[in-house]
């Protein structure tokens, strides 16, 4: 059964702020340009408790989803995907005895569940011992039979550019979109 609100392709764009990480949300049109504006996020950057709530707009004056950490600081604890009405629709995760050389995220939703690592060996040794900016960073989440549930794939620019496909219907747009702003926050640490 598809999700309340899936959407096949879409972007993520950083926006440069002082104190917080801002992300724009874009629907893809069908010639690959940026469209309609889905949603504007906002995260303080170190903070303990990571919460991210994502605004129908920037004015930030109707909340529509977020992200919460299920605890302070653990680190496995796991991130809950809230709707607007504050009902749980997916969950995603760092598995950090995994992600010690190559990062591997979990992800769980109704009607799915998959694992998602760096596509690149190299590129995830390379970004643990240097400090390139601008290196591409593209994740595969599968299913446990290997079905393609969610690519995020980010641009080398100066601000972080990501492009997220989601192949599985059963995704929600604010699972998937609360997964690719969770992996360039965690992955910023």
């Amino acid at each position: 059964m598809p999700a309340e609100m899936y959407l096949p392709t879409f972007y993520v764009k950083q926006k440069f702020a002082m104190t917080t990480n801002q992300y724009q949300l874009f629907a893809a049109n069908p010639d690959g340009s940026f469209g309609q504006l889905m949603g504007f996020a906002q995260q303080k950057r170190l903070a303990f408790k990571e919460q991210v709530t994502f605004y129908s707009d920037e004015t930030k004056s109707r909340p529509v989803f977020s992200f919460k950490a299920r605890k302070k600081v653990d680190l496995n604890s796991g991130y809950d995907v809230f709707d607007e009405q504050s009902a749980q629709i997916g969950f995603f995760r760092k598995d950090f005895g995994k992600s010690l050389m190559r990062s591997t995220f979990h992800l769980e939703g109704p009607g799915y569940a998959g694992t998602g690592q760096e596509r690149s060996q190299a590129v995830a040794i390379i970004r643990r011992f240097t400090d390139i900016p601008f290196l591409p960073i593209h994740f595969d989440f599968v299913g446990p039979n290997g079905q393609p549930l969610l690519g995020v794939e980010r641009q080398g620019s100066v601000r972080d550019k990501y492009t997220v496909h989601v192949p599985h219907p059963e995704i929600d747009f604010r699972v998937a979109a609360a997964v690719a702003v969770g992996l360039d926050a965690l992955m910023q640490r």
